[in-house]
């Protein structure tokens, strides 16, 4: 019983946080351009609004094209479980759970491909090739990062790769991890999140035949996402699981904070690139990623 209520107050905590980093995001990014901006809680506003609005559904579409995004949401939602925090260490552990992180991730980015090709939409089949071929790159540098944990802590389970400190590679991940978390959650310079314009659009292609509650289960699912990877990154650079609850807690709410302000300061003072470009940068964060796990190797050696 008490275990069951322990995992229930930690998804909680999951799903009412995650909406809060794209408000801090958007607030930054007023802030450095001299607006006052929206408020930081309007992602809790537009998914209220949103579940009062009925579901408009194309005449092609098959019950999967509901079935997707409630998927991916599972998905994502069964990965932040699986996710440690900090010196509380994660709901779900076993050994070789971060094999089934990585699957995970790449359920929900399935699911929701899938349900962008279910219309039979121009656009969506277009955001979805541009999402899944940017994911052939990012999951690579994301998989090499894994191992690179892996090796230097010598174990497969994301409590103790996490709780220990990587070392001199510790650096060399957090950038290579950094190009995944914009890449993965379709920020600046990989896509723009706030952008009309459906030629340039990748996830925002994807998700322009949703409205309702798909729309909002797929705004959440992407909040969960960023939370995620800015959690994952807070703790391949600082071992916060050595402190105590107390200020391990409180530093990896800062670290989320920072993590969070870094993507939109790079928002603000850097554009778009161009799709040819950007097979570029994920190669760059591989390669960062790629060099750590030698570290690792070399220092295991």
């Amino acid at each position: 019983m008490i275990i069951a209520l322990e995992s229930a107050v930690r998804l909680a905590v999951w799903l009412l946080l995650a909406p809060l980093l794209p408000g801090v995001i958007n607030k930054v990014k007023a802030w450095v351009a001299g607006r006052r901006g929206p408020p930081v809680l309007q992602l809790y506003f537009d998914l209220a609004r949103l579940w009062r609005k009925s579901v408009v559904m194309s005449t092609l579409a098959s019950p999967g094209f509901v079935a997707g995004p409630a998927i991916a949401w599972v998905a994502l939602a069964g990965a932040a479980m699986l996710m440690p925090l900090g010196p509380a260490g994660g709901a779900i552990s076993f050994k070789g759970d971060v094999l089934l992180l990585v699957y995970l991730l790449a359920l929900a980015r399935f699911c929701t491909a899938w349900a962008a090709l279910e219309t039979g939409s121009a656009f969506g089949g277009m955001g979805a090739a541009r999402e899944v071929s940017f994911a052939v790159l990012s999951e690579v540098a994301l998989i090499t990062a894994v191992l690179a944990l892996s090796v230097q802590t010598g174990n497969i389970t994301l409590s103790e790769m996490l709780s220990l400190s990587v070392g001199s590679g510790a650096m060399l991940l957090a950038a290579g991890l950094f190009g995944v978390l914009l890449a993965e959650n379709c920020r600046v310079p990989f896509d723009d999140p706030n952008t009309h314009l459906e030629l340039t659009m990748v996830h925002e292609a994807m998700v322009l035949d949703h409205s309702g509650p798909p729309f909002a289960v797929i705004l959440h699912g992407a909040s969960i996402k960023l939370l995620l990877f800015a959690v994952l990154l807070s703790q391949v650079v600082l071992p916060v699981g050595k402190l105590s609850p107390l200020a391990g807690t409180a530093t990896l709410a800062g670290a989320v904070l920072a993590v969070t302000v870094c993507v939109g300061l790079v928002e603000s003072l850097t554009a778009r690139m161009a799709f040819r470009r950007v097979p570029l940068i994920l190669t760059a964060s591989f390669l960062l990623c790629l060099f750590a796990l030698l570290l690792a190797l070399k220092g295991g050696a």
